[in-house]
This record gives structure tokens, sequence and C-alpha cells, in this order.
């Protein structure tokens, strides 16, 4: 059952999906339709959750579920990739592969992939300073003070170290 973002408890769990792109404004618009849609039938064995999502940086979509009377099981986690799919699908985007990392740069979000980064330090675009988006985070509570971190205090640290 659909729950507003900002209503979901600082513990539901989240998953973060990172796009290669920011999303068009049009696209967007598609995208909360699917989620609410989504959102509204997604379940675990059966029993509706307390499910949400919210667009941020108009490059991220981030579900979470409020798993307090309830946990998400494998099932409910594999459909919630299906959509995500579908979504990849119409809007030629790429959310669930892996191996990049987003940052924070005067023109917005930066997104490098793996054998990129070492050429985005070097030109000077991703500093030990620079805000990078920490994919671990796993609860809305972690939205506010362990999503952007500075890249020095992320894995990429090793890539600064003299």
């Amino acid at each position: 059952m659909y729950v507003p973002f900002e209503e979901m408890s600082e513990e539901a769990r989240v998953w973060v999906y990172q796009a290669n792109r920011p999303f068009k404004e049009e696209e967007k618009t598609w995208i909360i339709s699917k989620l609410v849609s989504f959102c509204n039938q997604w379940n675990t064995h059966g029993s509706p959750m307390p499910t949400s999502f919210d667009i941020k940086f108009d490059q991220f979509i981030v579900l979470a579920v409020d798993e307090g009377q309830l946990g998400a099981s494998g099932c409910s986690i594999d459909s919630s990739i299906r959509v995500l799919r579908e979504i990849e699908t119409q809007l030629s985007i790429k959310l669930l592969d892996s191996g990049k990392v987003s940052y924070l740069s005067e023109s917005g979000v930066n997104v490098a992939f793996l054998p990129e980064i070492k050429t985005h330090i070097q030109e000077g675009q991703l500093q030990p300073g620079s805000k990078v988006f920490n994919p671990s985070v796993n609860k809305i509570a972690d939205l506010n003070n362990e999503w952007l971190i500075p890249a020095e205090s992320s894995w990429l640290k090793k890539y600064f170290a003299h």
C-alpha cells in the first residue's frame, strides 16, 4: 500500500537505484505513475506492506518499505526489480547495473563507471572532498546523514592516498 514518502518511518528500509542520466520531466511523471501503481499492490506473502518511493536529484529512485510489521520477502524484492527493469526498458536508461559511482559537482550529478574513476580524479572532477553517493544506505534516516559523504571517507579513499 502506497504511503507518501515523507510519512514513512525513518527506520523504513530503502533501496537506492541510480540512473546513468537525469530523468526528463515527462519521464518523471511516468515513473511516478508507474511506482504509485506498483506500491499500491506491492506485498509480501499476500500481505500489503507500507511502501513508498522518492525521486532524488532527478536521477535516483529510492524505494522504501516499512518492515515494522512485516519484512520484505525475496519474492517481493524480485517484484520490485521487475518494475525497475520495465522502467529501464521504457526509458532506455540503466538503473540496475552496478559498477558506477555518482558524485556531485557544480554541474550536478556526475556518473563515473569504474574504469573511468581514475580519469575523473586525474582531471580534477572527482576530488577528496567531492560528495559521493553512498550506495550502502539501508534506511530512510541514512539518506539524511550517510548518503552523501566525502569521497575520501568512502571506498574511493584508496585513489587519494599518497
